[in-house]
């Protein structure tokens, strides 16, 4: 992993603007109640350039000619802290994971960078400055409203979207981290088809689910599950997972494991009582169809856009030929999103895909759907694949997907 970060590293500051500085926090978890926290999860864009997942650290970097220096700031050790939480990360650990040797605690953040700052006479300062709900309620934000006080005459740049289209492309060690959390979700898919029955509880379910990524030693889902029988299918991101699922329901998982905070996001609809009904069945392929269709399309140089337009495409035909729809349009009742999504250290990976094209390493999931309510039924069908330089890879091909496949697998297991 060591390798791997100082490439990352290296990679980044070539995209950087000489006679510069580079600034990144790890983040905190906010509070939850009283002494209670959330969970905490590092700024991926720290943790891509440091590897360390440990809160109130802040990685910095200098940058002028040829010269680099590179610093990582952690806690000061606190004995009362270490008894009661566990002890802050070691300046050893830190060098050992990251490869940076000039490890520095916090509270010598400020003088460190003025310091620096000052004899290499910089004149610009990147911080990750994402701000998609317009809160600017970050650690990057604050230092930024204290740096342009000391420091009226540099610019502050945003390097956000810099890390994010570096991120896009996956190095093999980021390959083998997602296909080792799609194969956590394949073992926690099976243990639901495994145990699924009717009359369950949705969340009955989805416990088969968690107790397998559990006993894999996953710390986090990569999102919360999406657990949805009968007509809760045809909500996107229906999350209450609270109903009885009744006999006769299909139902539609979405769901992932995160490894290494790497993500897997897959879909799958079954049918509760282990065998699809005729119309069932006529959707399901249809959607099936669909997708094959689309990731049999995908190689470098493809516009993500074209992608969708195979679905609409398939869907003016078919949706016609069983009379769902009379006009083109109408598919817009049924089918109401896109095909799919970057993938990575975050399950919508940092950059969206208006515009994108494909290029080899990127990983895109595919999963079209159809959502009908007036009839119960909601349909996704999910995988992650990843761009080769002549076509593509389905990581998740070994998951259950066909009628027969999925048929054959809940028989086995539930008579």
């Amino acid at each position: 992993m060591k390798n791997f970060l100082i490439k990352n590293r290296e990679k980044v500051l070539k995209n950087l603007e000489n006679n510069c500085a580079l600034v990144l926090f790890a983040g905190k978890a906010p509070v939850c109640r009283g002494d209670q926290k959330y969970h905490f999860c590092p700024d991926r864009n720290f943790y891509y350039l440091t590897g360390i997942d440990k809160e109130n650290l802040i990685y910095a970097c200098f940058k002028k000619d040829e010269n680099i220096e590179q610093f990582i700031f952690i806690e000061r050790y606190d004995e009362i802290k270490a008894k009661w939480d566990g002890a802050t990360i070691s300046k050893e650990k830190v060098i050992q994971i990251s490869g940076i040797e000039n490890i520095k605690y916090i509270d010598e953040f400020e003088e460190t960078f003025s310091k620096i700052f000052f004899k290499n006479s910089s004149e610009i300062l990147y911080l990750d400055l994402e701000n998609r709900y317009f809160n600017g309620f970050t650690p990057a934000f604050d230092f930024a409203k204290k740096f342009k006080k000391n420091y009226p005459y540099s610019n502050i740049k945003n390097v956000f979207n810099i890390i994010g289209n570096l991120r896009l492309i996956k190095e093999d060690f980021e390959i083998e981290n997602m296909k080792k959390a799609i194969q956590i979700t394949k073992q926690g898919i099976e243990n639901i088809l495994k145990n699924a029955k009717p009359n369950m509880m949705e969340y009955e379910i989805e416990a088969y689910f968690d107790f397998e990524l559990k006993k894999n030693g996953v710390k986090q889902n990569a999102f919360s599950t999406i657990l949805a029988s009968g007509k809760n299918a045809t909500v996107l991101h229906y999350g209450e997972n609270n109903c009885k699922v009744e006999d006769g329901n299909l139902v539609l998982i979405d769901l992932g494991a995160s490894y290494n905070y790497y993500s897997a996001d897959i879909s799958r609809t079954f049918p509760i009582n282990k065998k699809f009904t005729n119309r069932q069945k006529q959707l399901y392929n249809i959607v099936l169809e669909a997708q094959k269709k689309v990731i049999d399309a995908i190689k470098p140089d493809v516009p993500m856009k074209q992608l969708n337009e195979i679905v609409l495409n398939h869907y003016k035909i078919e949706l016609k030929k069983i009379g769902l729809i009379k006009e083109d349009s109408d598919i817009s009742k049924y089918y109401y999103h896109g095909i799919g999504h970057f993938i990575g250290l975050e399950t919508h990976d940092v950059s969206g895909t208006e515009g994108a094209i494909l290029k080899k390493g990127m990983v895109i999931t595919v999963e079209p759907g159809l959502y009908i309510e007036e009839e119960g039924i909601g349909i996704r069908i999910e995988d992650d694949i990843l761009v080769t330089e002549n076509g593509y890879e389905n990581l998740s091909k070994d998951i259950p997907k066909t009628i027969e496949e999925i048929e054959s697998f809940m028989k086995n297991y539930n008579e």
